[in-house]
C-alpha cells in the first residue's frame, strides 16, 4: 500500500470538504446532472480516444497507484553478488535452481538466458526489448489519465454553458437566476476536482513508478550480464552501486 497516496488523498479532499462543510453545508455542491455530464462525459470521450480493450485495463492501473511494492534496491544488488560468487564457486549451471524461486518475471528470464548460454550481447537484446515493453505500459496508463485531466474541466465547462442557457432562458424570473449559475458553476468545479484532485496527480504517480521500475530494471539488466560475462562479485557489486546514492549502498563485503 502506497502511503503517500493514501494520505494526499484524504487531506486533499478532507481540506475540501471542511471548507465545503464550513462555508454553507455539502448539499448545496451535490448536483446528479452536473455529475452526469463530467463523469458521464470524461469518460465518453475517453472511449472515443482510446480503443476500449485500453480503458478497461483503468482497473489494473489503479491498483499500481495505491498498491505499490518499492523494491530495495539494495538487497537487489545483494542478490545478484550471491549469484555472481555462487556462479563462480560452482559454475553458471548452479543458478537454475535460483532462478525457479524467483518471483520477478523479468529477473527470472535474464538468469534463465544466461543458464542457458546465450551470448551477452543477445541477452542484452532481448532483456532490452522487454523493459521498453514495460515503459510503454506505464507510459500508456500515465497517459490515459493524463487525458482524462484534460477532458474533465472541459466536460466542466461543457455543463456551465449548458446551465448558463438554461439561465437566460429563465431571466424573466429573477428569483430563478441566483440557483440556476449556482449549478452552472458546480459543472466546473465538478471537473477542475477530478482533474487536479485525482486523475493529473494519478498520472503523474505513474509517471514516478515508471521512472523507478525501469532503473530497477537496469540494475537487473546489467547484473545479469555481469554474471554472463563471468565478471567478479565485487566488481559487480561496484558496478550496480552506481546506480544508486552513497547512502544507500550498502557492501556485500563489508
Amino acid at each position: 500500500m502506497d502511503i503517500a497516496t493514501i494520505i494526499g488523498i484524504v487531506s486533499s479532499f478532507g481540506l475540501v470538504l471542511s471548507a465545503m462543510a464550513f462555508g454553507g453545508g455539502i448539499g448545496m455542491f451535490l448536483d446528479p446532472a452536473s455529475g452526469m455530464i463530467v463523469i458521464g462525459g470524461t469518460i465518453g470521450v475517453t472511449l472515443i480516444n482510446y480503443p476500449l480493450r485500453d480503458v478497461l485495463k483503468l482497473v489494473g492501473i489503479v491498483q499500481n497507484v495505491f498498491l505499490h511494492k518499492l523494491v530495495a534496491v539494495p538487497e537487489v544488488i545483494s542478490q545478484f553478488v550471491e549469484f555472481a560468487t555462487k556462479a563462480r564457486r560452482e559454475g553458471i549451471l548452479a543458478l537454475e535452481g535460483e532462478s525457479k524461486n524467483i518471483s520477478d518475471e523479468f529477473l527470472a528470464k535474464g538468469l534463465q538466458l544466461t543458464i542457458d548460454g546465450l551470448e551477452p550481447q543477445a541477452i542484452k537484446e532481448i532483456l532490452e526489448t522487454e523493459i521498453d515493453y514495460i515503459s510503454e505500459r506505464h507510459r500508456q496508463g500515465a497517459e490515459i489519465f493524463l487525458t482524462m485531466g484534460t477532458f474533465a474541466p472541459a466536460m466542466g465547462m461543457i455543463g456551465t454553458l449548458i446551465g448558463l442557457v438554461q439561465m437566460l432562458q429563465q431571466m424573466s424570473d429573477p428569483s430563478s437566476i441566483g440557483p440556476a449559475m449556482a449549478v452552472a458553476i458546480i459543472t466546473t468545479f465538478y471537473g477542475s476536482v477530478m482533474a487536479n484532485m485525482l486523475f493529473l496527480p494519478m498520472s503523474g504517480k505513474l509517471k514516478n513508478r515508471a521512472t523507478e521500475e525501469e532503473m530497477v530494471k537496469e540494475i537487473m539488466l546489467n547484473g545479469i550480464l555481469s554474471i554472463a560475462r563471468g565478471d567478479n562479485p565485487r566488481v559487480i557489486e561496484q558496478k550496480l552501486h552506481s546506480f544508486i546514492p552513497p547512502a544507500m549502498r550498502e557492501s556485500a563485503f563489508a
